[in-house]
């Protein structure tokens, strides 16, 4: 199996701005971070320092431009680094180098989520009747204007969603692994033996959660869960009218 690049370590495109990669790098250290993992009988010193050599690289521009010559043979970054394709002759289709890819789309997927709920809540909240209150004109057209940019944004959220939500599908993760606990925990374990198929670990770590977690541990997951699912229902009913 051919090396990684750094890209591919970090989970993010060729053509990444320094935020995302920032963002990505922050991501990954709070679940790779020795000190993290510390009682869990994990060594992730390994993966943490390829985490912060890709960062090193990738964030001075002309470290970048220098390694983007010797691996890529260009100068720029206008390539993008593709997360999957469809089709059984893809060459680039390695599930090992994608893990860290799927994610960051959930990782991306539950602050979306956690965004637009607090939005929905605030545009619930408008919608029920005002008692004993009366607004001038003016403040009526100001409240329409803003209940306006809200919907707005919050359709826009949702048809992010749902370019999220078709990578981790056509991925092949279950929907109940898109929480943050099953999502790291895989993480973790990929990043000890990045050859392993993450399909297997998640196999792993729902009977990780079995064995291991006690009835009210498994009960408050399922109800997160529930919540999460609830929330994106939500999310996606503004999509659907979009």
């Amino acid at each position: 199996m051919k090396p990684r690049t750094y890209y591919e370590i970090l989970g993010v495109s060729r053509d990444a701005a320094l935020e995302e990669i920032t963002a990505a790098k922050n991501a990954l250290a709070k679940v790779y971070h020795p000190d993290a993992n510390v009682h869990k009988d994990i060594d992730t010193t390994a993966f943490m320092q390829e985490i912060l050599e890709a960062y090193r690289v990738l964030s001075n521009p002309e470290k970048r431009k220098e390694y983007n010559m010797e691996i890529f043979g260009e100068s720029g970054s206008a390539r993008v680094f593709r997360t999957f394709k469809v089709g059984p002759d893809d060459e680039s289709k390695d599930e090992s180098v994608s893990f860290v890819t799927y994610w960051n789309t959930a990782a991306q997927l539950n602050e979306l989520v956690s965004r637009s709920i607090r939005l929905i809540e605030r545009e619930t909240k408008r919608k029920k009747p005002l008692r004993k209150r009366f607004f001038r004109k003016s403040e009526n057209s100001e409240l329409s204007n803003a209940d306006s940019l809200r919907r707005r944004q919050i359709t826009q959220l949702s048809l992010q969603a749902v370019q999220y939500i078709t990578e981790l599908k056509m991925a092949g993760i279950a929907m109940e692994h898109w929480n943050p606990e099953a999502m790291n925990w895989v993480l973790v374990r990929w990043g000890q033996k990045k050859e392993t198929d993450y399909h297997v670990l998640f196999n792993r770590y729902a009977a990780h959660v079995e064995q291991s977690k006690s009835g009210a541990e498994k009960m408050k997951l399922r109800s997160q869960n529930r919540q999460f699912h609830n929330n994106l229902k939500k999310l996606l009913s503004y999509a659907l009218n979009a």
